[in-house]
């Protein structure tokens, strides 16, 4: 059967305050697909099986940006060669960075699905309109953000806020500028540095220093509609990564910069347009980083490369 399969995320933070949400969904979807709970991997993976099983040509996620990465996850490993169904944001979550980034309309997820039916249905005569973006394999996930030092200190401090929401960001950010500027305690946890190196698979590399961070994605916005990553688009099959050496103090200066889509001033940060990547820590060190707002801890070595295409609606 075609139609749309939504996973939806009960243990959200939203979701956790909703509990009906999901049957609410199934109310507005009525006969034209399915919701699933999706309360552990194992049950992710499952309903990945159904979904494939069914021909789904519509996968809707109702959550937020970690919940989207793990999902997608699940479902590229299931589907493994095969092109996934078209994926709608139903947003749903506290951290929206992707459909932000991608252009998908702002609302909550039963009006998101509402809007999307009301194309579903006329699709034979008005295919339904999508965005095409690469999905980066971190380690073994799959992600649109990635990031160590300073962007994994950020977060990590966000959410020892209180429950994150885009306020909380906003203050966390600008705490960490005022502890920059005086030299405090918080601009030293958070932005304690990534060591290592960078090497690429053409044989250039990145020296071994200590980085503010190394970041990449496959998406312009990182949040708070920061867009470090304009050149995310420059090269087909590629994402665009940052090795940045400037102080805090020096970054801070660079943020209305990487807030218009700017290049950060010159020796602030390496650059590349890459395919893959290989993030080496030193003396064996541990690397910890963030996949779209979560936060991973992997080995001495962590492998990016550009995975598959997805097609993300808008409208």
């Amino acid at each position: 059967m075609a139609g749309i399969g939504i996973v939806l995320n009960p243990r959200s933070r939203k979701n956790l305050k909703d509990p009906k949400a999901a049957r609410r969904l199934a109310s507005t979807l009525g006969d034209h697909g399915v919701v699933r709970e999706a309360r552990s991997l194992d049950d992710l993976y499952r309903i990945a099986e159904d979904f494939k099983r069914l021909d789904i040509d519509v996968l809707g996620i109702s959550g937020g940006d970690g919940t989207n990465h793990v999902t997608l996850t699940g479902f590229i490993d299931v589907y493994g060669g095969n092109a996934l169904p078209q994926i709608a944001f139903l947003r749903g979550g506290t951290m929206n960075t992707v459909a932000n980034s991608c252009g998908v309309s702002r609302g909550k997820p039963e009006g998101l699905l509402s809007k999307l039916l009301r194309r579903y249905v006329v699709r034979g005569a008005r295919p339904l309109e999508n965005v095409e973006r690469h999905v980066a394999r971190i380690g073994e996930h799959y992600g649109f953000l990635f990031g160590t030092g300073a962007v994994r200190g950020f977060l990590a401090e966000y959410y020892a806020g209180g429950p994150p929401d885009p306020v909380i960001a906003a203050k966390t950010l600008l705490r960490g500028v005022g502890s920059t500027l005086v030299g405090g305690e918080m601009v030293k946890r958070m932005c304690a540095p990534f060591r290592g190196r960078v090497v690429f698979d053409d044989g250039s590399s990145w020296e071994d220093r200590d980085y503010l961070s190394t970041a990449g994605g496959t998406i312009d916005q990182i949040g708070l509609n920061f867009k470090p990553f304009y050149r995310y688009a420059e090269k087909p099959g590629c994402f665009h990564m940052l090795g940045i050496t400037a102080s805090p103090a020096r970054f801070v200066r660079n943020l209305p910069r990487i807030l218009q889509g700017r290049p950060m001033a010159e020796g602030a940060t390496f650059e590349a347009v890459v395919p893959a990547a290989t993030i080496e820590a030193r003396r064996g060190e541990r690397i910890a980083y963030m996949i779209d707002g979560d936060l991973h801890e992997s080995g001495a070595e962590l492998r990016i490369e550009t995975g598959p295409r997805v097609r993300i609606l808008v409208g």
